[in-house]
Protein backbone atom coordinates (compact mmCIF):
# COMPACT_ATOMS: atom_id res chain seq x y z
CA UNK A 1 0.00 0.00 0.00
CA UNK A 2 1.60 3.32 -1.49
CA UNK A 3 0.65 6.56 1.08
CA UNK A 4 3.23 8.90 0.98
CA UNK A 5 4.25 11.24 3.97
CA UNK A 6 2.64 14.27 4.33
CA UNK A 7 3.83 18.04 5.22
CA UNK A 8 2.56 21.18 5.72
CA UNK A 9 5.03 23.78 6.03
CA UNK A 10 3.20 27.15 6.34
CA UNK A 11 5.17 28.47 9.49
CA UNK A 12 7.86 25.54 8.88
CA UNK A 13 6.24 22.83 10.81
CA UNK A 14 6.10 19.55 9.47
CA UNK A 15 2.70 17.77 9.87
CA UNK A 16 3.45 14.35 11.63
CA UNK A 17 0.82 11.61 11.23
CA UNK A 18 2.98 8.54 12.00
CA UNK A 19 6.88 7.92 12.58
CA UNK A 20 8.91 8.63 9.47
CA UNK A 21 10.24 4.61 9.79
CA UNK A 22 7.46 3.59 9.89
CA UNK A 23 6.23 0.38 8.00
CA UNK A 24 3.65 0.62 5.49
CA UNK A 25 3.41 -2.60 4.80
CA UNK A 26 2.22 -3.35 8.61
CA UNK A 27 -0.42 0.09 8.51
CA UNK A 28 -3.39 -0.48 10.99
CA UNK A 29 -7.01 0.26 9.65
CA UNK A 30 -6.90 3.20 11.98
CA UNK A 31 -3.40 4.56 11.22
CA UNK A 32 -4.04 4.41 7.20
CA UNK A 33 -7.79 6.38 7.88
CA UNK A 34 -5.91 8.82 10.01
CA UNK A 35 -3.18 9.37 7.09
CA UNK A 36 -6.31 10.03 4.55
CA UNK A 37 -8.13 12.23 6.36
CA UNK A 38 -4.61 13.90 7.21
CA UNK A 39 -3.98 13.81 3.28
CA UNK A 40 -7.53 15.59 2.66
CA UNK A 41 -7.41 17.62 5.48
CA UNK A 42 -3.73 19.58 4.38
CA UNK A 43 -3.81 18.85 0.79
CA UNK A 44 -2.89 22.59 -1.48
CA UNK A 45 -6.44 24.16 -1.87
CA UNK A 46 -5.19 25.36 -5.29
CA UNK A 47 -4.03 21.66 -6.40
CA UNK A 48 -6.90 19.63 -4.89
CA UNK A 49 -6.80 16.16 -5.02
CA UNK A 50 -9.03 14.27 -7.67
CA UNK A 51 -11.63 12.50 -5.85
CA UNK A 52 -10.62 9.33 -7.50
CA UNK A 53 -7.61 8.65 -5.23
CA UNK A 54 -10.06 9.09 -2.45
CA UNK A 55 -12.54 6.42 -3.50
CA UNK A 56 -9.38 4.61 -4.27
CA UNK A 57 -7.95 5.13 -1.81
CA UNK A 58 -11.27 4.00 0.41
CA UNK A 59 -11.43 0.76 -1.58
CA UNK A 60 -8.18 0.11 -0.20
CA UNK A 61 -9.55 0.68 3.28
CA UNK A 62 -12.28 -1.56 2.81
CA UNK A 63 -10.11 -4.36 1.75
CA UNK A 64 -8.09 -4.15 4.47
CA UNK A 65 -10.85 -4.05 6.67
CA UNK A 66 -12.10 -7.69 4.45
CA UNK A 67 -8.64 -8.91 4.76
CA UNK A 68 -8.72 -7.96 8.71
CA UNK A 69 -11.33 -9.81 9.18
CA UNK A 70 -10.84 -12.41 7.23
CA UNK A 71 -7.64 -13.39 9.45
CA UNK A 72 -9.35 -13.18 12.54
CA UNK A 73 -12.04 -15.27 11.11
CA UNK A 74 -9.27 -17.72 10.31
CA UNK A 75 -7.98 -17.70 13.82
CA UNK A 76 -11.13 -18.06 15.54
CA UNK A 77 -11.98 -21.20 13.13
CA UNK A 78 -8.29 -22.78 13.72
CA UNK A 79 -9.19 -22.16 18.04
CA UNK A 80 -11.92 -23.70 17.39
CA UNK A 81 -11.46 -26.88 15.29
CA UNK A 82 -8.70 -27.12 17.79
CA UNK A 83 -10.95 -26.94 20.80
CA UNK A 84 -13.38 -29.40 19.49
CA UNK A 85 -10.82 -31.72 18.64
CA UNK A 86 -9.52 -31.85 22.22
CA UNK A 87 -13.32 -32.58 23.42
CA UNK A 88 -13.54 -35.41 20.72
CA UNK A 89 -10.52 -36.61 21.65
CA UNK A 90 -11.59 -36.24 25.47
CA UNK A 91 -14.60 -38.94 24.90
CA UNK A 92 -11.96 -41.68 24.15
CA UNK A 93 -11.16 -41.83 28.07
CA UNK A 94 -11.38 -45.13 28.83
CA UNK A 95 -12.37 -46.95 25.70
CA UNK A 96 -9.81 -48.45 23.85
CA UNK A 97 -8.92 -47.87 20.07
CA UNK A 98 -6.87 -49.08 17.55
CA UNK A 99 -3.31 -47.29 16.51
CA UNK A 100 -0.67 -47.76 14.12
CA UNK A 101 2.20 -48.58 16.82
CA UNK A 102 3.67 -52.49 18.38
CA UNK A 103 2.51 -51.55 21.94
CA UNK A 104 -0.44 -53.70 22.49
CA UNK A 105 -2.84 -53.62 25.55
CA UNK A 106 -4.07 -57.50 27.57
CA UNK A 107 -6.89 -57.59 29.47
CA UNK A 108 -7.97 -60.72 30.92
CA UNK A 109 -5.75 -62.71 29.24
CA UNK A 110 -7.06 -61.24 25.76
CA UNK A 111 -5.17 -59.01 23.30
CA UNK A 112 -5.38 -57.98 19.69
CA UNK A 113 -3.29 -56.76 16.87
CA UNK A 114 -3.42 -56.77 13.35
CA UNK A 115 -0.28 -57.19 10.69
CA UNK A 116 0.09 -56.00 7.30
CA UNK A 117 2.71 -56.56 5.01
CA UNK A 118 4.34 -54.05 2.02
CA UNK A 119 4.55 -57.31 -0.37
CA UNK A 120 3.67 -60.96 -0.28
CA UNK A 121 5.79 -62.85 2.94
CA UNK A 122 6.10 -66.63 2.01
CA UNK A 123 6.41 -67.27 5.69
CA UNK A 124 5.63 -64.30 8.43
CA UNK A 125 6.28 -65.50 12.48
CA UNK A 126 4.26 -62.82 15.18
CA UNK A 127 5.85 -63.15 18.66
CA UNK A 128 4.63 -61.49 21.97
CA UNK A 129 6.77 -60.09 24.05
CA UNK A 130 6.38 -58.82 27.60
CA UNK A 131 8.24 -55.76 29.42
CA UNK A 132 10.68 -57.61 29.78
CA UNK A 133 11.39 -59.29 26.30
CA UNK A 134 10.42 -62.27 26.99
CA UNK A 135 8.12 -64.10 24.27
CA UNK A 136 4.79 -65.29 26.11
CA UNK A 137 3.06 -65.92 22.91
CA UNK A 138 4.04 -66.67 19.15
CA UNK A 139 2.12 -67.78 15.71
CA UNK A 140 3.73 -68.61 12.44
CA UNK A 141 1.62 -67.51 9.49
CA UNK A 142 2.57 -68.57 5.61
CA UNK A 143 2.13 -67.69 2.00
CA UNK A 144 0.66 -64.41 3.20
CA UNK A 145 0.04 -61.39 0.26
CA UNK A 146 0.88 -57.82 0.90
CA UNK A 147 -1.28 -55.10 1.34
CA UNK A 148 -3.67 -57.45 3.44
CA UNK A 149 -4.79 -56.97 6.77
CA UNK A 150 -4.60 -60.35 9.08
CA UNK A 151 -5.61 -60.36 11.92
CA UNK A 152 -3.93 -61.79 15.78
CA UNK A 153 -5.85 -62.33 18.30
CA UNK A 154 -3.87 -63.14 21.81
CA UNK A 155 -5.91 -65.72 24.87
CA UNK A 156 -3.02 -66.46 27.06
CA UNK A 157 -5.38 -66.46 30.67
CA UNK A 158 -1.97 -66.36 32.15
CA UNK A 159 -0.99 -63.08 30.86
CA UNK A 160 -0.78 -60.20 33.52
CA UNK A 161 -2.82 -57.22 32.24
CA UNK A 162 -0.92 -54.07 30.57
CA UNK A 163 1.13 -53.36 27.06
CA UNK A 164 3.30 -56.06 25.19
CA UNK A 165 4.76 -56.03 22.12
CA UNK A 166 4.26 -57.39 19.12
CA UNK A 167 7.33 -58.24 16.78
CA UNK A 168 7.10 -59.58 12.90
CA UNK A 169 9.70 -61.45 10.94
CA UNK A 170 8.51 -61.51 7.88
CA UNK A 171 10.26 -63.16 4.93
CA UNK A 172 10.01 -64.00 1.53
CA UNK A 173 12.25 -66.42 -0.16
CA UNK A 174 15.13 -65.37 2.66
CA UNK A 175 14.46 -62.00 1.86
CA UNK A 176 12.90 -59.15 4.86
CA UNK A 177 9.56 -58.61 4.16
CA UNK A 178 8.17 -54.88 5.90
CA UNK A 179 5.45 -55.06 7.85
CA UNK A 180 2.88 -52.97 9.88
CA UNK A 181 1.42 -53.15 13.08
CA UNK A 182 -2.05 -51.57 14.39
CA UNK A 183 -2.50 -52.39 18.10
CA UNK A 184 -5.22 -51.87 20.24
CA UNK A 185 -4.64 -49.16 23.59
CA UNK A 186 -6.60 -48.21 26.70
CA UNK A 187 -6.88 -44.47 26.40
CA UNK A 188 -6.60 -42.64 30.11
CA UNK A 189 -5.87 -39.10 29.18
CA UNK A 190 -5.96 -36.29 26.61
CA UNK A 191 -3.59 -33.54 25.78
CA UNK A 192 -2.87 -30.64 23.54
CA UNK A 193 0.63 -29.97 22.18
CA UNK A 194 1.17 -26.35 21.56
CA UNK A 195 1.21 -26.99 18.21
CA UNK A 196 -2.25 -27.96 18.35
CA UNK A 197 -1.69 -31.31 17.79
CA UNK A 198 -3.67 -34.07 20.25
CA UNK A 199 -1.75 -36.52 22.24
CA UNK A 200 -3.47 -39.31 23.37
CA UNK A 201 -2.37 -41.19 26.97
CA UNK A 202 -1.88 -44.45 28.15
CA UNK A 203 -0.41 -45.58 31.30
CA UNK A 204 2.57 -46.42 29.55
CA UNK A 205 3.06 -44.19 26.43
CA UNK A 206 1.25 -41.45 24.49
CA UNK A 207 -0.26 -41.90 20.72
CA UNK A 208 0.02 -38.79 18.19
CA UNK A 209 -3.89 -38.53 17.26
CA UNK A 210 -2.61 -38.91 13.79
CA UNK A 211 -1.77 -42.86 14.50
CA UNK A 212 -5.26 -42.98 15.25
CA UNK A 213 -7.08 -45.66 13.30
CA UNK A 214 -10.13 -46.77 14.79
CA UNK A 215 -12.34 -47.85 18.18
CA UNK A 216 -11.71 -51.04 19.83
CA UNK A 217 -10.25 -54.14 18.66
Amino acid sequence: MDINGLTYNPNDQQIKVVDSNYDNSKMSQQDFLKVLLADLKWQDPLDAKDISDFIDNTVKLEELQTYDDFETSVKQLLEANQSNALLTASSLIGKVVKYKGNQTYIQNGSGYAEVKLDSSADTVKINVLDSAGNVVDSKTLYNLQGGVTYPFSINNPSLPDGYYTISVEATSNGNPVNATVLSQALITGVEKENDGSIVLSTSSFTIDDSKLVGIGG
